[in-house]
């Protein structure tokens, strides 16, 4: 779950083998199990001082990039999150709140959107966060001397964005300061107006503030490397970082300046522990905080003096199938290609009995989803698609309906010619390698002769490297993603994303997406319909099938109060965070 690399600015994030969990089933078992864990510990007063340890789980060193733009994978978002605190707060649909460090206004009529950041707002080192600030984060994020990910079609939605990014301007003119540099306001100036800017994660604009005072003198081709970024940085959040030890742990004091007040422990302590020692270190209480890797359950379920906290993350796993390649910046389809079969498609999702396999390796932590859209986003997620459930029978039918007749013991493509199958999948945790295997198992059962590509599992770096450019010997691959908080689905399925790894681009798709992130879609009623369109849409064409989601579990030390998963407290959790007294 930890070996993930980020792919855009609205944190949108790829992620190996997942343990994740489940979004949104809809029978009674379901339903139970989504409640055998608590969101959060005891929330109680907590006293003054203590040390906790948390949990940083990766099998290789940390990268230390502590910037939000400058950050390429999750794991050093983990390592900053005592520190780096968004600009604004959410409600738990994720929508932007004024409760937060800074307030949001839109005007959908002058296509603007107006932030301010509230007085007391201070970086670590006791300086007002200013309207400079709020600005400095796009021109790292634009500026192609940073090499910086989060740079994407969404952002040059913003005036003069697309000619700050192409060195043809020295600044960005669609961000003003009406109150100038050392205000506390600016104004975002839109060429259009979207309904995911409603939503945090939209990637429409930047939600964390940069120290420009500190970072000034650093040209940008530097900023990745430099001390201001790796050893020292500054953040305005209830911690200030005291020690870095490079890629294996970092020591947190309280931030005297904290906007929200005094956080309550005297120190934290984020460190490296692998994930196979992790069952180890909870049943130890090495840890007063950490991630429980779903295969190793059975081996901590009976901890003493923890409480086990969950949620249910906004990720899936997917099953996707190569129908083109990515040419001149977009996603091209091939007519001709292998898995260019709705039919073929659809069976191989029917065969799959995925409710078996995790009720077997995962203990039910891990279960099935119907949909690309996930239940936590509300009216969005369309709870009458029922995917694709096991159903070996429809899987015969469909493919003996679309002419791959068997010759022998393989079915053959309608066109009379051999059909074989190269699966692409990842390498992770014990329980990969059988889960794998099962479902090559179950396709053979249909007739359709499925291996291995390469022969063996891949590794995460690996593995997406032959999928992004298209390896001539993938036919179809098992992957996953981790969501950002605004629910539209362009950023992983546009004709545009490179990110869209099955290549597959329709007119109705454009269409589609087009309708969601409209200008009408402002009105909620007609963006539910269009998402609930999109999603039928996916079920029935079949290039992208959703498979699971998995309960992110994490141990917490029964001593701790005030801890908690709920989205509308996750900007300011770690003010509260404490012992009992």
């Amino acid at each position: 779950m930890k070996s993930m690399k980020l792919v855009s600015s609205a944190s949108l994030i790829i992620g190996a083998a997942l343990s994740l969990a489940a979004c949104g089933q809809n029978t009674k078992s379901d339903t139970k199990s989504a409640e055998k864990f608590p969101e959060q510990t005891p929330q109680k007063t907590a006293k003054n001082g203590g040390t906790l340890n948390y949990a940083i789980e990766t099998d290789t060193p940390f990268k230390g990039i502590f910037d939000s733009q400058l950050s390429v994978d999750q794991v050093d978002s983990d390592v900053m999150q005592f520190g780096n605190e968004a600009l604004f707060d959410t409600d738990n649909s994720y929508k932007i709140t004024n409760k937060g460090p800074a307030t949001f206004k839109l005007n959908l009529k002058k296509k603007t959107a107006t932030i301010t950041i509230k007085k007391g707002v201070k970086w670590s080192d006791g300086k007002q966060v200013v309207a400079k600030y709020l600005e400095y984060p796009y021109e790292m994020t634009a500026n192609k001397a940073t090499n910086s990910l989060r740079y994407s079609d969404s952002l040059a939605n913003i005036v003069g964005m697309k000619e700050y990014h192409a060195g043809k301007a020295k600044t960005i003119s669609g961000i003003t300061y009406p109150d100038g540099e050392n205000g506390r306001t600016i104004v975002i100036h839109f060429l259009s107006m979207k309904p995911g800017m409603l939503q945090s994660g939209n990637d429409y604009f930047i939600e964390t503030a940069a120290p420009y005072h500190y970072l000034k003198d650093v040209p940008f081709s530097k900023l990745v490397s430099s001390d201001q970024i790796r050893k020292d940085p500054l953040f305005f959040g209830p911690y200030k970082v005291s020690k870095v030890v490079r890629g294996q742990s970092v020591t947190w004091v309280p931030n005297k300046y904290s906007w929200r007040g005094t956080p309550k422990l005297s120190k934290m302590v984020a460190q490296v522990v692998s994930t196979n020692s992790a069952s180890q270190a909870i049943k130890s209480h090495k840890f007063d905080i950490a991630d429980v890797v779903n295969s190793q359950w059975q081996a901590v379920k009976d901890a003493k003096n923890v409480n086990f906290v969950a949620r249910i993350p906004l990720a899936y796993s997917y099953l996707g199938f190569k129908v083109g390649k990515w040419e001149n910046g977009k996603n091209v389809m091939d007519k001709n290609s292998k898995m260019n079969n709705k039919s073929l498609r659809q069976a191989m999702a029917y065969a799959m009995n995925i409710n078996q396999v995790e009720k077997r390796y995962t203990q039910g932590l891990t279960f099935r989803v119907p949909t690309l859209i996930p239940a936590q986003f509300g009216d969005y997620f369309d709870k009458n698609t029922k995917g694709f459930p096991y159903n070996l029978k429809k899987a015969n039918e469909l493919l003996d309906k679309a002419g791959y007749k068997k010759k022998g013991k393989w079915r053959v493509q309608p066109n009379g010619k051999p059909l074989h199958i190269h699966f692409l999948a990842m390498s992770g945790s014990a329980v990969q390698e059988p889960i794998v295997q099962n479902y090559i198992q179950q396709w053979r059962k249909i007739g359709l002769h499925v291996n291995l590509a390469g022969g063996r599992l891949i590794e995460f770096n690996s593995f997406y490297d032959k999928l992004d450019h298209d390896d001539k010997g993938i036919d179809m691959f098992m992957a996953a993603w981790s969501l950002s908080t605004k629910p539209s689905p362009r950023g992983m399925y546009s004709e545009t994303n490179p990110m869209n790894d099955s290549r597959f681009a329709t007119k109705e798709n454009n269409k589609l997406l087009d309708k969601i992130d409209s200008t009408k879609a402002f009105n909620h009623k007609y963006r539910v319909a269009a998402f609930h369109k999109w999603q039928q849409y996916m079920n029935d064409e079949a290039y992208i099938v959703p498979l699971t989601n998995s309960y992110a579990i994490q141990a917490v030390n029964n001593k701790l109060v005030n801890y908690s998963l709920k989205p509308a407290v996750a900007n300011s959790v770690w003010y509260k965070v404490g012992y009992a007294k």
